[in-house]
């Protein structure tokens, strides 16, 4: 595999990759805070109407519960780690790309093609390493 086909093919490929998923996690987690701030900022508001109306407690008693459920499904999607993990990941990826264009740090050698291949390749396996540990973590517990 070539320079080019190497920059095209994996690793600008894995940036982008990371890239995507750390704003999708990153929207997913701020909208549904967002939306938990809103509803739980909402009842001191609607527990005021309970005296005056019965309906305002079914009102209240489904707000609470919605919170719940999101809160929950945060902690199962884990959207706050994720979008952690993959900006992370994806700006350690573009480090060393720029790095190795620019030919310095461990890139200033015979040889700075090869050990950008190692490096990237290792950052990439490890980070499949630990989402097959989680998985299976997860699953054992199920």
């Amino acid at each position: 595999m070539s320079e080019e086909e190497y920059f095209q093919e994996r690793l600008d490929d894995q940036i982008n990759w990371y890239d995507k998923k750390s704003a999708r996690s990153q929207k997913l987690y701020k909208s549904l805070k967002g939306i938990v701030i809103f509803l739980s900022a909402s009842i001191p508001f609607f527990v005021g109407f309970i005296s005056d109306f019965e309906f305002w407690e079914i009102v209240v008693s489904a707000i609470g519960v919605s919170i719940a459920v999101i809160e929950a499904w945060l902690g199962i999607t884990k959207y706050h780690e994720h979008w952690i993990e993959y900006r992370s990941i994806c700006e350690t990826l573009k480090h060393e790309k720029y790095m190795y264009l620019t030919r310095t740090g461990v890139y200033d050698n015979e040889n700075p093609f090869k050990v950008l291949v190692e490096r990237v390749e290792s950052i990439i396996s490890k980070e499949n390493v630990n989402w097959a540990s989680l998985n299976n973590i997860q699953n054992a517990e199920k």
